[in-house]
């Protein structure tokens, strides 16, 4: 069995886009600490085998998602989060319970992620067998 391998390790951006900063200046930062307090409670693990999210202030909610029920990845790259160097991902599952998932203001290229997470996303389904209904009845 493969070992497991991170290949992304964070919280979203506080200041993830443009109009994010200008709230920020236009408040004299009132607005960055509402930021903060927001995101810093946010982690996402994404690794070779899984996608895991931990969000809460006082009690902590974790969501965890095996990289082969992922069917496909959607990414988002405004232009107020590319000049702020951060994007989106929207993972759309099989999974009853968690459809789709959207990780925001990765502070990450998610184009690169993306092409680091296709082959583990595809031998992951090879090996627990798991095709599209389309291609194998």
């Amino acid at each position: 069995m493969e070992p497991e391998v991170i290949l992304y390790e964070g919280s979203p951006a506080v200041l993830g886009s443009v109009s994010r900063l200008v709230i920020a200046i236009a408040t004299l930062g009132i607005a960055w600490l509402w930021f903060w307090i927001k995101t810093s409670n946010i982690r996402y693990l994404i690794t070779s085998q899984r996608i895991v999210i931990e969000s809460g202030i006082f009690s902590r909610r974790t969501e965890a998602l095996e990289v082969y029920s992922i069917d496909d990845i959607q990414l988002e790259k405004p232009l107020n989060q590319r000049l702020m160097g951060t994007g989106n991902m929207r993972l759309l599952t099989r999974d009853a319970t968690t459809q789709s998932v959207y990780l925001e203001r990765l502070q990450v290229d998610v184009r690169q992620l993306y092409e680091q997470m296709r082959p583990h996303i595809q031998s992951s389904r090879q090996k627990f067998r798991v095709w599209d209904e389309d291609v194998h009845p």
